[in-house]
């Protein structure tokens, strides 16, 4: 998109003063037109009244640049084919005019289904956006209708994040949406490149990889994964198998000998404590401990493997002013 354009959206309709949410955004792409827009190839001037209702030829729309879905199913674009040949066009799609060409806004399923129908142009409407706010149309439309995977979700979100340097909680506030959403998804992407996969391919749910996130070593997590395909576990089942080898691994940490005696002799851990450690886990993605008394006083120990480790969970505690801490050792 030129600057000119750019900078003509930024100060289009928006109340001054106030900051543009999506919701807002969304009236302006769906709610009332903007007047101002010329195709390309014509040279009028004045402002046309009323929506852009245009008949574009299928190769002239360029696909969305920020469309987080990757894959489309095919029988679904079949069956709207089928639904656009026999009843035409219900609702037309959403372009935007940048560098003279008309880019997708919205309504990737309907193109994709207009050229499965072999039909050569399709009805559109001009809207005027943004590159920030088509990329969080793109997301929300996407969320709504359910579309996307876990990984389509998490890589969508850390793009738009690193594009327009803001954080998670800047995203949460613009979609609408819990941040821990935003977190808990973009967490799956620190998992090893197989596991990732696996939840692409719907091999694996997002509870799943969320569960593996508090085991410290790749291969182990990797081997977990494959054995919670060849088992059959449920989202549950593969916490309790997570907090079992966290046990295993502070029992050898600590250099004590497990037996089936030891186990027995050591405190149970109170239910709710069990909950509340596993919770934190999701949350660090590693392994957490919580020591009560009776008095409700404790403590918590967030357990680190290297400095980069230390640096993410920093992150995670909001220490974005506390000085640069050094990790000993």
């Amino acid at each position: 998109m030129t600057n000119a354009t750019a900078n003509r959206t930024n100060t289009s309709k928006a109340p001054a003063g106030k900051d543009r949410r999506l919701g807002k955004g969304l009236a302006a792409l769906l709610g009332e037109p903007m007047d101002d827009i010329v195709p390309p190839g014509e040279t009028n001037d004045a402002p046309k009244p009323g929506v852009q209702s245009l008949e574009l030829p299928i190769e002239s729309v360029e696909a969305n640049p920020f469309q987080p879905r990757r894959e489309f199913n095919p029988d679904e674009i079949a069956s709207l084919a089928e639904s656009i040949k026999n009843h035409q066009q219900l609702q037309p799609i959403l372009v935007r005019i940048v560098d003279g060409r008309y880019q997708l806004i919205s309504g990737e399923r309907r193109l994709r289904a207009t050229i499965h129908a072999g039909l050569k142009t399709i009805r559109a409407e001009v809207r005027e956006a943004d590159d920030r706010l088509v990329a969080e149309l793109a997301i929300i439309e996407n969320l709504q209708r359910k579309d996307l995977n876990a990984i389509e979700k998490a890589m969508s979100f850390k793009r738009y994040i690193d594009e327009h340097k803001c954080k998670q909680d800047d995203l949460a506030r613009r979609l609408s949406i819990d941040r821990s959403t935003i977190a808990n998804l973009m967490r799956l992407l620190e998992l090893p490149q197989p596991i990732v996969e696996m939840v692409t391919s719907g091999e694996l749910t997002a509870g799943h990889a969320r569960a593996l996130l508090p085991i410290g070593e790749v291969e182990v997590q990797v081997a977990t994964a494959k054995k919670i395909l060849e088992e059959g576990w449920s989202v549950r089942k593969t916490e309790t198998g997570v907090a079992e080898l966290l046990r295993a691994e502070e029992d050898s940490e600590t250099g004590l000998k497990v037996t089936n005696v030891s186990r027995q002799k050591r405190k149970p851990v109170p239910p709710h404590i069990e909950a509340m450690q596993q919770e934190m886990r999701m949350v660090f993605g590693t392994k957490v401990e919580i020591k009560a008394s009776a008095r409700s006083r404790g403590k918590i120990t967030i357990h680190f493997s290297d400095a980069e480790e230390f640096e993410r969970i920093r992150g995670l505690l909001g220490s974005v002013n506390r000085p640069q801490l050094r990790v000993a050792g």
